[in-house]
């Protein structure tokens, strides 16, 4: 007997929504029904591209949606405080884009309103779902090269994008930081837990974001981790995990790989590369999948993003603000951004 389809609201109309919005009509087992802007025309534009029956010009409508399921919020990061948590206040289960939040208050502010409310939330962090990522770090857990030493990742875009541009305001979070990233430090605390101490430098635009940051990520058992974003140079884009008995390189696209290669000591190198069943490379597929598993179970959180480990990336991401000097507006400018990170 097949199940009920899992039904979906879409808050936003950006071009991630979209990409998202696209998987989810080819899922058979989801249906989207409602989407939300803040203006009328842009909801009514997406719901006839999508063909879906509902289009508010409000986000609040869209949240006192009983009809809705799962609500997938696709705002700049900027607003996803505000749109995640009047959903969540509404008693929706909530998909939220990452970076997650602003920052770490924000995020805590969040998980403990889904956890008062019993409601699903998790970051839609789509490369920890990814199978080519969960078959690299099956390995890495099952010892396949040693005790991990160093995870290199970089994310980086040629641009140039001008003042005018998101990337480029404060306002709506901009910079390499939160955008680019919030992936490398993902990857590696994927591997390695949340590090004990982070040092970081960065270039700053007249507004005061990251044109590009560099990160040093260490751990108390000796690992380290090298991370790199950029919004003002097209950087390989891709990841190496470095252990005691070998390594594990993944070619560019690291969050969304085809393959990657394993070399051990002592052994030719292995490839091993992506199921053709499982889709493109690009599909944001599988955290879709992932939401509708979650909630035909009952669970509130998901294993393979969990709530301790975004809160976890976002202290991170705080800790490397702290020490480029990166505020944004409605943060203080004496607002400790460097919460005591928890290491693993």
């Amino acid at each position: 007997m097949a199940e009920r389809s899992v039904r979906w609201g879409i808050l936003a109309t950006g071009g991630i929504a979209a990409a998202f919005t696209a998987d989810l009509v080819d899922l058979p087992d989801a249906e989207v029904v409602a989407v939300a802007s803040r203006r009328q025309d842009s909801a009514d534009a997406f719901a006839e591209r999508f063909g879906i029956p509902r289009a508010y010009g409000d986000w609040a409508a869209l949240a006192q949606d009983d009809d809705i399921d799962v609500v997938y919020v696709a705002t700049p990061h900027s607003a996803h405080r505000a749109a995640a948590g009047l959903c969540l206040e509404a008693g929706r289960n909530v998909l939220c884009e990452k970076a997650f939040t602003l920052n770490a208050r924000e995020a805590e502010e969040l998980v403990a309103l889904a956890k008062a409310r019993g409601s699903f939330l998790m970051e839609a962090m789509w490369m920890y779902c990814n199978p080519v990522v969960r078959r690299l770090k099956a390995l890495v857990d099952d010892g396949v090269i040693g005790e991990v030493r160093h995870v290199q990742a970089d994310f980086g875009l040629a641009g140039p994008f001008p003042p005018s541009h998101r990337l480029r305001d404060p306002a709506q979070g901009g910079g390499a930081l939160l955008d680019l990233g919030v992936y490398p430090v993902s990857f590696a605390q994927l591997l390695l837990g949340e590090p004990s101490d982070v040092s970081a430098r960065a270039t700053l635009s007249a507004e005061g974001v990251d044109l590009q940051t560099g990160a040093l990520l260490s751990w108390d058992g000796g690992a380290m981790a090298s991370v790199h974003c950029s919004i003002v140079g097209g950087t390989a884009t891709s990841a190496s995990v470095t252990g005691s008995q070998g390594r594990i390189d993944v070619p560019s696209g690291f969050f969304f790989p085809d393959r990657f290669v394993l070399h051990r000591d002592g052994r030719d190198p292995e490839e091993f590369t992506a199921d053709p069943a499982d889709g493109p490379r690009n599909s944001l597929r599988h955290e879709a999948a992932e939401v509708m598993r979650a909630l035909r179970a009952g669970e509130t959180e998901s294993p393979l993003v969990p709530l301790d480990g975004t809160l976890a990336v976002m202290r991170t991401l705080d800790a490397i603000r702290d020490r480029v000097g990166v505020r944004y507006p409605g943060e203080a400018p004496d607002e400790d951004l460097a919460p005591e990170l928890t290491p693993a």
